[in-house]
């Protein structure tokens, strides 16, 4: 699913218009009548107390619009226009004098008026402003916002919440509403998706407002939500006559004395994703332990007992998963840079190897060509420097993608994988996969999905979606405090048969 910027959604608004034959206000009337029926199809009649809150422009005439609706079936409504200015909107207008015809006022909200009461079981409809917001709102404006997220009220924001940018963070959350759900017309937005900007949003769905499918098909976007529908078309099935090298060998290097967990999730979640052969390279005192757990996956050793010194192997893998609990000493440092100046297999870095590689960035550029970074957000820090806000980041890691010809896996509640000027969003995941050993997994899925022959962004996407997609359904059965990594890696199985079952897509 596509995500778009602010100009690409006026112009989007402006072909359908075009396209279409219809005024704006039609299009407007065609919005509104979406967040009408999701709503009414919810309540169902039920006698809750609707407070609708409309800005003077487009997203206050959407909010006038579902007012006139809500007032057909009958529904307690009062309707309230925060008058922060002079510039009404065409569209607010026509909408404010088709509700006037009802008879029905709303009240004018200035800088000097009483906040209205509003009780917990009321309903708050939010369209105070909408996407083309690009200031901080009035400090009296903000207030009435604040009054708003303190009422306890259900709060459902038309398109995305008021007082929240579409492309910065805001400095402070005064002037934001919190939305327990937004309906978002048409498409997702970035903001939705940020850690900083994110937490304003309890759910979101998207709601079609029919405009122009030739437009949004042809039309590229910086940023992908990654779903099901998505991830499909990358699947790779096995066929009848193939054996166990037909589908890769893949290297785990990883381990130390005290963390070689880490490797043994690696290796086994590289195998549970489909590689052919595992081979995981440890510390000596990591061969009984990997052996005894996993008597699937062959093991080489260090010549020391307690970390990787040395790194020297007798075969060519297929690709390379390199890091997990591998420390960082001076003689494993030395280890790993040796390795890296030499290698020219496909590799995924992650945990220690990325420690490293922040504090030696010269073998970089020799990395081979779209290397996958899998950092959380520490570890990006270290890699590409501080950043302002999560926009900047995502700008930093493009230009560290673009400059070293790398994937990076941004890890987080809405994993982000970047290749150059793309992201991909992925949508799949829950609170409960921020358990230890959850990133090493990661990595032994995307190793495996290389060692099978999909390509490095290809294995990343799909690898981010199989390993959230696994945490879910586990979610589902353990509940989140009780779900730890190695069920993730016993939920793989579910999570590719998963991709073969009819389900809608909604994110909460």
């Amino acid at each position: 699913m596509k995500i778009f910027t602010t100009v690409q959604i006026y112009q989007a608004d402006g072909v359908t218009l075009e396209k279409q034959g219809i005024a704006s206000d039609e299009l407007m009337e065609r919005a509104a009548q979406q967040v009408f029926d999701w709503l009414h199809g919810r309540l169902q009649g039920a006698p809750k107390n609707i407070h609708i809150f409309c800005g003077i422009g487009n997203n206050g005439g959407d909010g006038l619009v579902v007012a006139r609706h809500l007032l057909t079936q009958n529904y307690p409504v009062l309707v309230y226009v925060v008058n922060y200015g002079a510039n009404y909107s065409k569209d607010f207008l026509t909408n404010l004098e088709r509700l006037k015809e009802r008879k029905v006022w709303p009240v004018f909200l200035n800088e000097d008026a009483d906040i209205p009461t509003i009780g917990s079981e009321d309903i708050i409809i939010d369209a105070i402003f909408g996407i083309g917001l690009n200031r901080v709102p009035e400090a009296w404006v903000s207030q009435v916002i604040a009054n708003l997220n303190h009422s306890k009220a259900f709060i459902l924001s038309i398109d995305v919440p008021s007082g929240l940018f579409m492309d910065k963070v805001p400095k402070e959350d005064k002037g934001i509403i919190k939305s327990n759900y937004v309906l978002s017309f048409q498409l997702p937005k970035l903001n939705f998706f940020l850690p900083q900007t994110g937490i304003y949003v309890d759910h979101w769905e998207v709601v079609d407002i029919g405009l122009d499918t030739d437009y949004l098909k042809q039309t590229d976007t910086e940023y992908e939500l990654i779903g099901k529908n998505e991830v499909l078309p990358f699947y790779i099935p096995r066929k009848t006559f193939s054996h166990k090298g037909t589908y890769g060998h893949s290297l785990i290097i990883g381990g130390s004395y005290g963390k070689v967990g880490a490797a043994v999730l690696a290796s086994e979640a590289c195998i549970k994703s489909g590689s052919g052969l595992v081979t995981a390279y440890l510390p000596i005192c990591g061969l009984h332990p990997i052996q005894t757990a996993l008597p699937e996956v062959m093991a080489i050793t260090d010549v020391d007992e307690k970390i990787i010194t040395d790194i020297a192997f007798d075969f060519e893998p297929t690709v390379i998963g390199i890091g997990v609990g591998m420390g960082r000493e001076k003689r494993t440092q030395s280890a790993f840079i040796d390795f890296l100046n030499t290698n020219k297999i496909p590799l995924v870095i992650d945990a220690d190897g990325l420690n490293i590689l922040s504090e030696h960035q010269q073998v970089l550029n020799g990395l081979p060509g779209q290397t996958i970074l899998t950092p959380h957000p520490k570890e990006l820090d270290r890699l590409i420097g501080k950043w302002t806000d999560d926009f900047d980041k995502l700008k930093k890691t493009k230009e560290f993608s673009k400059k070293h010809d790398c994937i990076v896996i941004i890890k987080g509640a809405y994993t982000i994988t970047i290749y150059k000027d793309k992201g991909y969003i992925n949508s799949t995941g829950n609170p409960g996969m921020a358990t230890a050993g959850s990133g090493d997994v990661l990595t032994g899925i995307i190793t495996g999905l290389m060692a099978q022959g999909y390509t490095p962004l290809n294995a990343s996407i799909f690898g981010v979606y199989l390993h959230g997609r696994a945490g879910d359904l586990a979610a589902e059965e353990h509940g989140y405090q009780a779900l730890t990594a190695r069920t993730i890696i016993d939920y793989l199985g579910k999570a590719y048969l998963d991709l073969f079952k009819d389900s809608e897509f909604v994110k909460e």
